[in-house]
């Protein structure tokens, strides 16, 4: 998802409209806002499912398809859909009975709006609560002083793992991890707030832009590990 923010100075700068769409390779298009309407795009949706798209959504333990509002995985039907991956093997992790497992966490309205939280495998469980990094992470891109940031799992004796945050603070508008704590504590619920707020020089991305959470987790969790909340 985009934030807010970030979209409207992308378009004020660039004078070009944000069009919100969801794909993958194994399925092109699986969601995207009216092509030919733009009075109906939405920033907080990746859209529509195109015609002979088939979604739903499954509970992330149970495989259980949920109601409309359900967080879980997104799940995909589609003559469109790939035959399958090389080799075989792979093939059937990648399905349900038919349906294809994008990995992908999300949401649908009941009118089939589509809305993306996180990737499954990056997701964090607190005393057996779901916690999206990606929300966190919304909120502190929120913070003027905040120029990126990066949230993963610690694993934890008692919590099983809990939420950290890496940021990258702007030089000239500092601001301490108290603060920033403090952000996320009065805009999420109890067992999403964040038990270390670590400063970094930069967030390690891939050319896509993609965060890669496993590198930061690997490189601060040994010095995290037994400390106090900071």
């Amino acid at each position: 998802p985009v934030s807010e923010s970030v979209a409207d100075v992308v378009t004020e700068r660039v004078g070009v409209r944000w069009l919100p769409a969801y794909g993958a390779s194994e399925l092109p298009v699986i969601a995207c806002n009216p092509v030919d309407d733009p009075a109906a795009w939405r920033l907080d949706s990746a859209g529509l499912p195109p015609r002979e798209v088939e979604l739903r959504v499954v509970d992330l333990d149970t495989g259980a398809a949920l109601a409309p509002g359900g967080v879980g995985e997104i799940q995909a039907r589609s003559p469109s859909l790939m035959a399958g991956y090389l080799p075989d093997e792979a093939t059937a992790e990648a399905f349900d009975d038919g349906w294809y497992r994008t990995g992908d966490v999300g949401w649908l309205e009941p009118e089939g709006w589509v809305h993306l939280t996180d990737r499954s495998k990056e997701m964090i469980k607190v005393n057996a609560f779901q916690v999206a990094p990606a929300e966190i992470e919304a909120v502190l891109h929120g913070h003027p002083s905040v120029l990126d940031c990066a949230v993963f799992g610690l694993a934890d004796e008692r919590a099983g793992e809990v939420p950290v945050a890496a940021v990258q603070i702007d030089p000239a508008r500092p601001v301490d991890a108290d603060e920033l704590r403090r952000l996320v504590a009065d805009s999420l619920a109890t067992y999403k707030h964040l038990r270390h707020v670590v400063v970094v020089d930069s967030i390690p991305r891939l050319p896509s832009g993609k965060v890669l959470r496993r590198t930061l987790r690997d490189e601060l969790s040994p010095s995290l590990t037994g400390m106090p909340a900071s």
